[in-house]
């Protein structure tokens, strides 16, 4: 779990695993299983959205909403389609805007391609993140883009039309920046 542990230099591997297990198992309670199951996810599966989640968006208030985007899209078994899993994919998180060329990679990570969850977090998680998606939003929205204005912060659509809007406002404001890439 994500903390600041305490070991002696001399503490053997064992010992260090053992006392990171006992801190999951803590953090893992019995309620926070049943919440992960609500989502059905397991926590291992819960700490992957989370790190999706977190690498999306670093607003805690807006944490939850998008947890529950992609909770919408999972129950739907509707793509992820997360740029931040294509941006680890790509081993290049700096990417400001996607190309056809990185939608396309070949990777296990690349939830454009791929249904479900990728196999592993993208990310170390923050209890912050872990406790969005165990408590995210309820809402119908299927579709996010980031705001035209940087603020970054997210625009949320229920439907295709109005993501287009979304998304047409956004590459505008990029273009209008000279972000190509």
């Amino acid at each position: 779990m994500p903390n600041t542990y305490e070991a002696w230099w001399n503490a053997s591997p064992e010992k260090v695993r053992a006392m990171l297990l006992k801190e999951y198992r803590k953090f893992w309670d019995e309620t926070r299983v049943k919440a992960a199951s609500r989502h059905n996810l397991s926590p291992v599966e819960a700490q992957i959205l989370a790190s999706i989640v977190e690498e999306e968006t670093n607003k805690g208030d807006e944490m939850s909403k998008v947890a529950g985007l992609y909770l919408n899209r999972l129950r739907i078994e509707m793509p992820l389609q997360a740029d931040p899993t294509l941006k680890y994919a790509a081993g290049n998180p700096g990417i400001r805007r996607l190309t056809k060329q990185q939608i396309a990679i070949n990777s296990p990570y690349n939830t454009y391609k791929n249904n479900g969850l990728p196999p592993g977090p993208i990310r170390i998680t923050s209890i912050r993140a872990i406790e969005a998606v165990l408590n995210a939003e309820r809402h119908s929205y299927l579709y996010m883009c980031a705001k035209a204005d940087f603020s970054g912060y997210h625009a949320f659509a229920t439907t295709y039309a109005q993501h287009m809007k979304n998304a047409s406002a956004y590459h505008k404001a990029l273009n209008e920046r000279g972000i190509l890439e």
